[in-house]
């Protein structure tokens, strides 16, 4: 074949890189088109296009560019296309990839040439492209392992060696390579998602998903959502309570090198949330012209409130409540929304408590937070001998397993121990915590007395998730509406309970004679009133002719009929007279005790 023969024919030219490191560096793809030109210019091919794969392995035969070389060379297959390679590498590293890339190229009417390798048809030529192709499969093979011990090193040593998520970016740290750092804002974002959820503040995922959703600057997808798988994976990924695991390799719980977002004690306990279910009542969907819904049950049946929007007759919308449950004595009566709610509101006021209580819990509050921070460092002794604890049973579970013969006895022994480790790794993270380090009590506890003192000025002024925090935290379950009563008396959290008992406490004096009678009470076979032993005493009156009036309507009258009166409170002569007539006389000496007939001095 002539020079001018060869200059006849067409080539494309295929590169492929299989990392994102090399796309990124720009190494790798452009070495490997520039040496398939010189070759094309050394045969007199002219290349008319090059086609690339980026940061795609070599196993894999589905690629994009791979695609695109074969519909075009299917295109133009009269032109006998000439497919130049820098590497047998780049076309595969898979024994079976290169065979099955080799058939579809020769099968389009492509012809496959490289720099590096000769491609024949004879046997010789065969097992010699064979061999360089299974040469290729154990270096992709022996990589890929290498690179997994080396993974699986840096992990067992606490970092984390695979790709960054949310919150933490790498960062070039002396003495660690790369370490995952806080990346904020997002950091503080999640943390205050977690520690919500953990809390009891979102009291489901959505309320964290629209949380996150609310933040601009929490990356979402196109439509300006944020899906709920990603809000359970951010939720049950131990990374952010700065732990790394792999169990997969192996690799059991352990603490990372990294800062966590939260506390593992807070991490635990939002998997027991995941686990269990919502304690306060809570809905997936938020209206924010309802906000009472979900949290208000019928008075008649106990069933949720619902709300709508009912259209008149005019057009105009105007904003219920109702019962729902059919067989209800209230099912479908609607409720005016302003009537619910404003009752709600007088309600709410009526939970707030004077500025003396306020003081008084500020003060309890700051006693027992100096109480707790002067105990804090006597309970790391018992967090020690806990710990010992734990290591010796440890120890023991091993010793059975290593006994054991039955799998299923040596499989609870394991689940055992990881529960063990996990414990463990909660007291070690509190053992390493600095009381010193903590908050002073006037930060920590600023918003908690804000809400105590007035929780009808975040219902009035807050967001509709604020809102949801009120119901929660000021009443322990929903409260019962009746249509024509109002709200019925509601369950409040034990916090506002202890406010009302402070406000309700009455301070009486004690009797004069002591908490017990002076002298022992004669006992009556008869359901007959005891006789007091203490005379009544003496109070003033309009006196007339010896008689003493002790009723002011009386003296008016008495006064309207002329008669003379003189205010007297201590008379000169006091004469008694007790009536002993018959019967009648002595049950009414019984019941009235003593008459007395007071005379002017």
């Amino acid at each position: 074949m002539t020079v001018s023969d060869m200059s006849k024919h067409k080539a494309v030219a295929y590169v492929r890189v299989s990392s994102e490191a090399q796309v990124r560096r720009g190494q790798g793809a452009e070495s490997q088109a520039a040496r398939c030109a010189e070759y094309a210019r050394m045969k007199g091919y002219e290349i008319v296009r090059v086609f690339e794969d980026k940061a795609v392995s070599g196993g894999m035969v589905d690629r994009p560019g791979m695609k695109a070389l074969l519909a075009f060379i299917r295109k133009n297959r009269s032109d006998h296309m000439r497919v130049i390679i820098d590497d047998i590498s780049r076309l595969a590293r898979g024994l079976e990839a290169h065979l099955t890339l080799r058939t579809l190229i020769s099968s389009a009417g492509g012809v496959l040439e490289s720099p590096s390798i000769e491609f024949g048809e004879d046997s010789d030529s065969q097992l010699i492209e064979h061999l360089l192709a299974s040469v290729s499969q154990h270096a992709r093979v022996k990589n890929a392992e290498q690179t997994r011990n080396r993974m699986e090193a840096r992990i067992r040593q606490g970092y984390w060696p695979f790709l960054g998520c949310i919150g933490y970016r790498f960062q070039k740290t002396e003495g660690h390579g790369n370490l995952l750092v806080r990346d904020e804002p997002l950091a503080s974002i999640l943390q205050e998602g977690l520690e919500g959820y953990a809390s009891g503040r979102f009291q489901t995922q959505a309320e964290v998903k629209r949380f996150f959703e609310s933040r601009p600057e929490f990356p979402k997808n196109a439509k300006g959502r944020v899906r709920n798988q990603y809000v359970n994976d951010i939720l049950t990924r131990v990374l952010y309570a700065g732990m790394v695991e792999r169990p997969e390799w192996g690799v059991s719980l352990r603490q990372g090198k990294h800062e966590g977002l939260i506390s593992f004690e807070t991490f635990q306990k939002i998997q027991e949330r995941l686990e269990g279910r919502a304690y306060a009542p809570a809905r997936s969907d938020i209206n924010h012209d309802f906000p009472l819904r979900g949290a208000v049950d019928c008075a008649c049946c106990g069933h949720p409130m619902t709300a709508c929007w009912s259209k008149s007759k005019t057009g105009t919308k105007h904003p219920y409540y109702m019962c729902f449950l059919k067989g209800c004595p209230d099912y479908r009566k609607s409720i005016r929304r302003a009537d619910m709610e404003t009752a709600f509101e007088d309600l709410l006021q009526q939970l707030v408590p004077g500025k003396t209580y306020i003081d008084l819990i500020t003060v309890m509050f700051g006693d027992a937070w100096a109480q707790q921070a002067a105990q804090a460092k006597s309970a790391l002794k018992a967090v020690h001998e806990k710990l010992t604890s734990i290591e010796m049973n440890i120890a023991a579970l091993l010793d059975r397993i290593v006994a054991a013969t039955n799998e299923r006895v040596v499989t609870a022994y394991e689940a055992r121990i990881d529960k063990l480790e996990r414990e463990k790794l909660v007291l070690a993270e509190r053992l390493h915590a600095e009381p010193a380090k903590h908050r002073p009590f006037d930060e920590v506890f600023e918003l908690t007395l804000k809400f105590l003192s007035n929780p009808y000025n975040i219902w009035k002024n807050g967001r509709a998730e604020d809102r949801k925090t009120v119901l929660r935290l000021v009443f322990s379950e929903p409260l019962k509406f009746a249509r024509n009563q109002g709200f019925r008396t509601p369950k409040t959290s034990s916090v506002f309970n202890a406010l009302k008992g402070f406000e309700t406490l009455g301070n009486e004096m004690a009797e004069r004679e002591g908490f017990e009678p002076s002298i022992p009470l004669r006992v009556y076979r008869f359901s007959r009133p005891a006789r007091s032993t203490t005379p009544p005493p003496l109070r003033a009156g309009a006196v007339e002719g010896g008689h003493l009036y002790r009723s002011a309507a009386k003296c008016k009258r008495r006064a309207n009929r002329g008669g003379r009166f003189s205010l007297s409170t201590r008379p000169e002569t006091v004469q008694t007279s007790r009536q002993t007539s018959g019967r009648s006389g002595a049950r009414g000496a019984g019941r009235q005790g003593f008459r007395t007939r007071l005379f002017e001095p």
